[in-house]
């Protein structure tokens, strides 16, 4: 069940803003929430609220000639207006580069683009849909509380224009005013419209890791980093989680386990809690979902009691009901349902499944079919001159696959004796028997071994 959408939509208003010149003025109508210019082509405008916005083509005012010289002209304008209201904190020039320019007026962002790095000269001017207090979201005091307390990492993901910036505000601002708590935000670039006393960061020198430096420094209680996209971004909101800092991320992801699923792998699985323990997904302006991450050790769901390990459960908010589990399933992280399908196999052993075939196909070079008996064994069928080499010698090759897989049981068996029913492996590797002599007749070991392998064999030739 969502949490309720604000009913209520407090559109910015034209007086947060110096004047802009008529033609952008006109455009920017109560409920407009972004302004498309482009030389050559009719004005468009997007307008209505949060999960409701609408592309529209605005008719043609006056002579209807919306050519490259009187987009460039705009642009110098509005540039020029920024210079001009300089003294006030929210008007400035937010990036200058070769075919491009952003420009922060008061509530307005205008990013403007030029050849070569745009086919034509565009501005595209942007303002909040909609200013809103966490009151207006009727949130349940359990989160709340949750996002009050500053040794949280949180995310707010969904996708563009879903109210992801929206929400961050609201918080931000109760954290401030409600909670008399000391908010920074990182920004790339200056996007979110907050109170002055809120300090708000660009990149250092055109570095994110630069500000983060500087966040130790001041030492706030919370910090909101506005998009989270690139790899490196993640690995900073990593480092001043693990500092202690209170940290809201917000990032672009269709599902909030996409939004923990981006985080992991920038991240040791140990650590993936501590950064992070609570999701928002947004959409049309609510709240959709919330999922917290738990640390425990235990066996997976599906794995053998004995074979316990550390697992972050994935967790329903406030119901608790688990809903995924991420754990090491050999080289991998593995991301599983707790539930799975009453139509095939369970998440746990369509997984063991998969990593099976694809271990094999690594090791020695054959595709491999596999019969899962139980949560606790599985027979492997390839062709029988593969068997004793899969094996290794004395099983300890075999064995050391069990333990990859959490000590399931695995017997090997020929091809010939696969039950009926069963899908036969691809035919190229089953029929190509001198590919699969050579690689039997090569001395194959795992890698726990190899090193040893090698290390005899160079001493037997020197001798």
């Amino acid at each position: 069940m969502p949490y309720a959408v604000p009913c209520l939509f407090v559109m910015a208003k034209h007086g947060d803003h110096p004047d802009l010149p008529s033609l952008i003025e006109d455009l920017l109508m109560d409920d407009v929430h972004t302004v498309f210019l482009k030389a050559d082509c009719p004005p468009r405008v997007k307008r209505g609220t949060i999960g409701e916005l609408r592309l529209i083509e605005v008719e043609e005012q006056n002579d209807g000639n919306w050519d490259t010289l009187r987009i460039e002209s705009l642009q110098e304008e509005l540039v020029e207006l920024a210079e001009s209201n300089n003294h006030r904190s929210d008007c400035f020039l937010e990036i200058n580069r070769k075919g491009c320019q952003v420009v922060q007026l008061g509530d307005l962002r205008i990013a403007c683009a030029w050849p070569p790095f745009a086919d034509a000269r565009e501005i595209t001017i942007v303002r909040p849909v909609a200013k809103l207090q966490i009151s207006d979201y009727q949130l349940d005091p359990r989160l709340i509380e949750r996002l009050s307390n500053h040794h949280r990492g949180v995310f707010i993901c969904g996708r563009p224009g879903s109210g992801k910036t929206t929400l961050a505000q609201a918080i931000a601002e109760y954290l401030d005013n409600d909670l008399g708590a000391m908010v920074k935000t990182m920004e790339s670039p200056r996007d979110l419209q907050l109170a002055d006393r809120i300090t708000q960061y660009a990149p250092l020198e055109g570095d994110l890791e630069k500000t983060a430096e500087i966040i130790f420094l001041v030492r706030p209680d919370f910090v909101i980093f506005d998009e989270v996209r690139r790899a490196r971004d993640f690995e900073i909101f990593a480092d001043v989680r693990l500092a202690g800092v209170g940290l809201l991320g917000v990032t672009h992801a269709n599902s909030a386990l996409e939004a923990i699923q981006r985080l992991i792998g920038k991240v040791e699985l140990g650590l993936v809690s501590q950064v992070l323990d609570t999701i928002l997904h947004v959409e049309a302006g609510a709240i959709q979902q919330v999922l917290e991450l738990r640390m425990t050790v235990k066996a997976p769901t599906g794995m053998q009691e004995e074979l316990a390990r550390p697992v972050i459960e994935v967790v329903e908010f406030p119901s608790g009901k688990i809903t995924h589990e991420m754990f090491a399933f050999g080289s991998e992280i593995a991301v599983v349902p707790v539930e799975g399908n009453s139509r095939g196999l369970s998440p746990m052993k369509s997984l063991a499944k998969e990593a099976l075939i694809q271990k094999i196909r690594e090791w020695i070079g054959v595709e491999s079919q596999i019969q899962i008996l139980s949560d606790a064994s599985a027979n492997i069928y390839v062709p029988s001159n593969m068997i004793s080499t899969l094996v290794g010698r004395g099983g300890e090759n075999i064995r050391q696959l069990q333990d990859d897989l959490g000590g399931i049981a695995l017997s090997v068996k020929s091809l010939d004796e696969m039950p009926e029913g069963m899908d036969s492996p691809r035919s190229r590797y089953r029929g190509d028997k001198q590919d699969s002599r050579s690689k039997a007749g090569r001395a194959w070991e795992n890698p726990s071994r190899g090193s040893k392998g090698r290390g005899r064999n160079s001493k037997k030739g020197r001798r």
